[in-house]
């Protein structure tokens, strides 16, 4: 059996400090806090180049040495490109911003940046030992979870709200999980999940409550980093529920400045949420370091419809050094955004990356992003999952065709 050259030195509470070992089975720190993974990064900055990647597929487990996969043989493989910075000069043209970059995210396996994460959960799963896992999700999370666990032989059970947008519900059962609906939250299902983990055996693999998803999505702040030649942008804004993705980028930037593939500049991080569920926006404008959990939340973006998430400090804190913000948007300003990208660039968004276009057409005209600045955005899903508010026409064979009536439409 191959073994990957990882460089894991431990794991350690990303609240209290306090180490745990590596290569064992963990959830939550014993303080309740999300568990980081931590390199030997001298011995990791020795053994690989950059040149070294140009010779490897295209694929985010390039970056192998990054992560912590010992074994060749456990990780399970369903396609996970190098996902394309598209630019959007038209938008750009538009709204008078620097520049605008696109990280399309959809077209990872199942459609969604959650591969990226849920690949790296199973596939230490597998390492050790696990062979069953459970999960609250809005919907991408589950998808991949059923995917990569079927992929995996690891038996899976899937609790979504009952409102769940249909075609992931369906993708969920039909990839293999058990899947239930349940008429509450992702966050009652989440203690659905938490509850359950004596009577049935599961491995809870709930947003932060396992410490290797930020593994995953780490890999996006490394291949942004590279597709964009070892700088960063300006600002990027990112769709924030639990805001795994935002942690793991900031974690990214960290670990490739300590081993001198970047510098010390940072892209300044917005979280971006719905008018009708920001718990991060509400305690970043507070200025406290947790959030208080989120009332009745409700919004279309389903994906950021999280009303407390674990790791609430870890999205604050990364927002605040980086001289960044949080930032809150409407359903008619992300309907909007959606309508406007697909019309204007041909690129189909899904609502929470229309969330970030709203976002930063709402924060270019407050002045909080400046006109010079290179912003990168973040479509974590492709849009044909989504229902789309569209218009046609009927033509009726049965009679002249009305070709007039066709140019005026």
């Amino acid at each position: 059996m191959k073994e990957y050259p990882t460089f894991v030195s431990h794991l350690e509470c990303s609240y209290t400090g306090k180490v745990y070992p590596a290569d064992q089975l963990h959830g939550l720190s014993e303080a309740g806090k999300p568990l980081l993974v931590k390199y030997d990064l001298d011995a990791l900055g020795k053994a690989i180049s950059k040149d070294d990647l140009k010779s490897r597929l295209p694929e985010f487990w390039r970056y192998r040495e990054f992560l912590p996969v010992r074994k060749s043989a456990n990780i399970v493989r369903l396609g996970e490109v190098m996902t394309p910075i598209l630019p959007a000069p038209k938008l750009q043209s538009r709204y008078g911003c620097g520049e605008i970059l696109i990280k399309d995210e959809g077209r990872l396996p199942t459609g969604s940046f959650k591969a990226r994460g849920i690949a790296l959960a199973v596939a230490m799963a597998k390492e050790l030992g696990i062979t069953t896992m459970a999960m609250p999700t809005n919907g991408n999370a589950g998808a991949a979870l059923a995917a990569y666990c079927s992929a995996a032989d690891i038996e899976t059970y899937v609790f979504c709200p009952e409102d769940t947008p249909q075609v992931n519900i369906e993708e969920i059962a039909f990839q293999g999980a058990k899947t239930f609906l349940v008429n509450g939250y992702i966050t009652d299902c989440g203690r659905i999940v938490g509850e359950g983990k004596q009577a049935m055996g599961w491995f809870d693999a709930s947003t932060l409550k396992e410490p290797y998803r930020i593994e995953g999505k780490k890999t996006m702040g490394l291949e942004l980093a590279e597709q964009l030649d070892w700088e960063v942008p300006d600002v990027i804004l990112y769709p924030t529920g639990g805001g795994t993705g935002l942690i793991g980028m900031w974690k990214a930037f960290n670990e490739l400045e300590a081993i001198g593939w970047i510098g010390s500049k940072r892209p300044r991080m917005v979280a971006v949420q719905a008018e009708g569920c920001a718990p991060i926006v509400k305690a970043f404008d507070e200025g406290t370091r947790h959030a208080e959990p989120w009332v009745n939340a409700s919004t279309i973006a389903s994906g950021i419809r999280v009303p407390a998430a674990v790791g609430d400090f870890l999205i604050l804190d990364a927002v605040r050094e980086s001289d960044g913000f949080a930032v809150a948007v409407s359903d008619e300003a992300i309907i909007a955004a959606h309508e406007e990208c697909a019309k204007t660039e041909g690129i189909l968004l899904c609502p929470e990356g229309a969330a970030t276009l709203a976002a930063l057409i709402q924060e270019l005209a407050s002045g909080r992003i400046k006109s010079d600045e290179q912003v990168m955005l973040f479509n974590c899903a492709t849009g044909l999952k989504y229902p789309m508010q569209s218009e046609h026409h009927n033509i009726d064979l049965g009679k002249p065709i009305d070709y007039d009536f066709i140019r005026n439409c």
